[in-house]
């Protein structure tokens, strides 16, 4: 499908100047993203002391932006293929730095879980609109797949500069400063942004559907919702309604775009084997990491009492993997082939994560970092590979529906996983024995046995904490244990699945 503004060539194409300079604001846009992401677990002890959340709030915390996120990015994927890549990059970037305040300042858990939702809007913005630009600045394919793969290293960087900064920032200032570090990430974005993006959309979109936002936001959001009550509470009359709601809504909202001459979603990407490999590929991935990833700082700092900086430092091993496998993925991928990649990423991931399910409170640093290392290495050849299959089976002018329909299973994956795997541990944690006297909220989460401990005599902080903390192990074990076998059982389906698929070396 060709346009007026494409170019004539894939070599004047790849010709083009500037789109390395822009490609590093898109850079800076991942990061903003990333970083955000990482914080909030480095902050999760601090957040659990000074604003005393249950532990069903501390999940919302974490995972209302992802819900929010999943809700919205196709139909703000879809948005900016109408109005302009470039103008909801910038638009979105510059409200997520002022949410990011809002986040910082926050003074109870509604008023931060509120906040993390408007944050999730905004960021629903960013993540399609670098992709879909990224499909646009790079015709050629090689070229293509090194700026995706720098794409990737970059979010990855910044669960690396997440954890260290933001351990910096805690060991100095209160928790919400961890938050202040997307302004200065925002502000460059935006100045450099606005001279060096150009500008894309797609010819004669159509109008954009508010119907089919509704649809898309209210079936993404309670089907998520359902699945996290159902494992966190049980099945419940209000779970079960509320599934009900989000199928239909999801149903009527696949029915809506086929039958609309200028769908917000083109359903009929799904066809493409590769592209729905890939998709599913990402969606179980995630699922089977976030939870852990979730509770990992926790279980850095409460049980193994490390100080804020040095747990970031300790996760530092898997965004280095995940930088250097993202760089030569594509290399990697032309000389084996994608579902190589892809399947050992994901059983490296899932071998990874099995091992974890031996640690313990005193487990040395060793396994802990080589897990992580081989989590890293793991993630960076399986996402970037399928971010360039994903962004390669699809026209140009349907890079924003592709990038979205991207992020959302990335981000769909990253709720369920919090809400199935992070429910694992919060269900195993409050079922510790506890000694007489112990304050309700000591069940609640381990900050809260921390904060617990502290007003306690000694003898019996002692015999709470520990208890605590062993219950707490179990819990994360048991999460990891079934994430491996997620990851092992992704792995397979990817080798099916991706069996035809390749990185074309001609646009």
């Amino acid at each position: 499908m060709t346009s007026t503004t494409q170019p004539a060539t894939t070599t004047e194409a790849v010709k083009r100047p500037g789109r390395w300079l822009a490609l590093s604001v898109l850079v800076l846009a991942v990061l903003l993203v990333a970083v955000d992401a990482t914080v909030l677990g480095l902050a999760t002890p601090y957040i659990s002391e000074d604003l005393e959340p249950t532990g069903t709030q501390l999940l919302w915390t974490g995972d209302v932006y992802s819900f929010v996120i999943a809700g919205l990015l196709v139909s703000m994927g879809s948005l900016g293929d109408r109005i302009g890549r470039k103008r909801i990059l910038l638009v979105g970037a510059t409200a997520f730095g002022a949410l990011s305040v809002l986040n910082a300042y926050a003074t109870t858990p509604e008023m931060l879980i509120a906040a993390r939702a408007l944050l999730g809007v905004a960021g629903a913005t960013l993540m399609p609109a670098t992709l879909a630009l990224i499909r646009n600045l790079f015709h050629d394919p090689r070229e293509r797949s090194l700026a995706v793969g720098i794409w990737g290293a970059a979010a990855s960087a910044g669960t690396a500069v997440g954890p260290i900064v933001g351990g910096f920032l805690l060991e100095h200032f209160w928790w919400g400063s961890v938050f202040l570090i997307n302004l200065p990430v925002m502000a460059v974005l935006v100045l450099v942004g606005i001279r060096t993006l150009p500008e894309s959309r797609t010819p004669n979109p159509g109008p954009w559907d508010l119907a089919s936002v509704m649809l898309s936001l209210v079936g993404m959001i309670a089907v998520v919702y359902a699945v996290k009550e159902a494992a966190s509470h049980g099945v419940t009359p209000v779970t079960v309604g509320t599934a009900v709601l989000g199928a239909a809504a999801l149903y009527g909202f696949v029915r809506r775009q086929l039958t609309l001459p200028k769908p917000l979603l083109d359903m009929r990407l799904f066809r493409n084997r590769g592209f729905s490999g890939a998709v599913l590929a990402d969606l179980l991935t995630i699922l089977g990491l976030s939870g852990l990833v979730f509770f990992l700082s926790q279980y850095l700092q409460l049980v193994q009492g490390r100080r804020p900086l040095e747990a970031g430092l300790a996760e530092l091993p898997a965004a280095i993997g995940a930088v250097v496998a993202g760089l030569i993925a594509g290399r990697v991928a032309r000389r084996w082939s994608v579902r190589a990649v892809v399947s050992g990423g994901l059983a490296a991931i899932g071998l990874a994560l099995a091992s974890l399910t031996v640690i313990d409170a005193s487990t040395g640093y060793p396994l802990l970092g080589a897990a992580l290392l081989v989590v890293g290495v793991g993630a960076g050849f399986s996402f970037t590979v399928t971010a360039d299959v994903i962004l390669s089976s699809v026209p140009k002018d349907q890079a924003g529906s592709a990038s979205a329909v991207s992020e959302t299973a990335y981000e769909l994956g990253a709720a369920l996983g919090i809400a199935v795997l992070g429910s694992i541990v919060t269900g195993v944690y409050r079922g510790f024995p506890s000694p007489p006297g112990t304050p309700d909220g000591a069940h609640e989460s381990l900050g809260g046995a921390v904060e617990a401990a502290s007003t306690l005599p000694p003898d019996t902080a002692h015999t709470l904490l520990t208890a605590a903390r062993e219950a707490f192990v179990d819990g994360l074990t048991l999460a990891a244990g079934a994430g491996a076998l997620v990851l092992l059982a992704t792995a397979v389906a990817a080798w099916f699945m991706l069996k035809h698929e390749s990185l074309k070396d001609h646009a």
